[in-house]
């Protein structure tokens, strides 16, 4: 099928047509420059990619120093638009997010805008570094940004219509940390698995090559804005409206939503664990609905106008791991256990 020639708003014609072949050479270009940053981190770029095109917020995990940070720096830098990076810190409070207050030359309080408000509706890129470092106050005004690209400040309400929020987590130290409440995370599109490399060319390049002992100046070398992110919107409706998910795939789709609800009604066994009693609480349509808007990207970055099983299991894990709620007596054992029942799934259901 053809990819079909989609006028922008109004507002944006001077910016030309949407041609969906062309804007997946723009995203493959993107990849590209991401990954001079980072080695060894491959589909962790292209998962960050889906989001960027899905408009999703994304949520990274892993052990500390393994680039987590460098990686959302890099990609910021190649979407452009305005950029802010936060601290998670336990001192910090939900209005230092909003403005800033202070004493001018002449000792007078005066009031600044903070990091969400600086740039306006400009604001692209929000980073949360070390996100359960804040506390749920915090995270409670991160939701209302998340959900719905708006706060309320100065009796005004402010919109970021072009905003994605990435944070990452950091998830060996306990003390301090406050962790992120259920509707919280399930704001995110995905939480993404990030971990050192482990081939022994990328360790070495990252450990002799100096180019990656400077961060601040490796980010500069990044070309700066590889996407023209005021279009991001409309291109992600396009996708959206343009990549076909088939009946046969919908039935798969709602029978791998009831196994992951039900799993002992598909069948699924768990070593040393009842299935009957082991879901708290599965997905939400709202998360599914992500999986499928993620799943229509992941197939239109591979040069297809359809969406194939592969699509959905690729990137399941991701979108799905986070919103498997399982009961206090299993949560200790939360990552085996959701992979294992993941993979039993994929297993007793049949796809088309």
């Amino acid at each position: 099928m053809p990819s079909p020639t989609v006028q922008q708003p109004q507002a944006d014609e001077q910016t030309g047509p949407l041609e969906l072949d062309d804007w997946c050479r723009c995203a493959l270009d993107f990849e590209r420059e991401i990954a001079k940053a980072v080695i060894g981190q491959n589909r962790a770029i292209r998962l960050l990619t889906i989001a960027v095109f899905a408009r999703g917020h994304v949520l990274l995990e892993g052990d500390v120093g393994v680039g987590k940070t460098t990686l959302l720096r890099a990609v910021a830098r190649a979407l452009g638009g305005a950029y802010e990076r936060i601290q998670g810190t336990i001192d910090r409070m939900p209005s230092q997010i909003i403005y800033n207050t202070y004493h001018n030359q002449e000792g007078k309080p005066r009031v600044a805008p903070g990091p969400v408000l600086r740039h306006g509706s400009d604001l692209s890129v929000f980073f949360f570094n070390e996100i359960n470092r804040a506390r749920p106050q915090v995270h409670s005004l991160l939701l209302r940004l998340m959900a719905e690209r708006s706060v309320t400040a100065f009796n005004q309400e402010h919109q970021f219509p072009h905003l994605l929020v990435f944070a990452d987590r950091n998830r060996i130290e306990r003390e301090e940390t406050f962790e992120l409440p259920a509707a919280a995370r399930d704001r995110f599109l995905m939480e993404v698995e990030i971990s050192a490399p482990s081939d022994e060319k990328s360790r070495r390049e990252l450990l002799f090559a100096t180019r990656f002992h400077d961060v601040d100046k490796l980010i500069a070398s990044l070309k700066d804005g590889v996407l023209d992110y005021r279009r991001l919107n409309t291109l992600a409706n396009v996708i959206q409206n343009t990549i076909i998910v088939s009946p046969a795939l919908e039935r798969y789709v709602l029978d791998l939503w009831k196994a992951i609800r039900e799993p002992a009604s598909a069948g699924i066994q768990i070593a040393n664990v009842d299935v009957n009693r082991m879901i708290a609480g599965g997905s939400s349509p709202r998360g599914m609905s992500y999986l499928i808007r993620a799943a229509r990207v992941a197939a239109w970055l591979s040069g297809r106008d359809m969406v194939v099983p592969e699509d959905i299991r690729d990137i399941f894990h991701e979108c799905m791991a986070h919103r498997i709620f399982l009961t206090p007596v299993y949560e200790l054992r939360r990552e085996e256990i959701v992979r294992s029942l993941i993979a039993d799934v994929f297993a007793k259901v049949p796809a088309p």
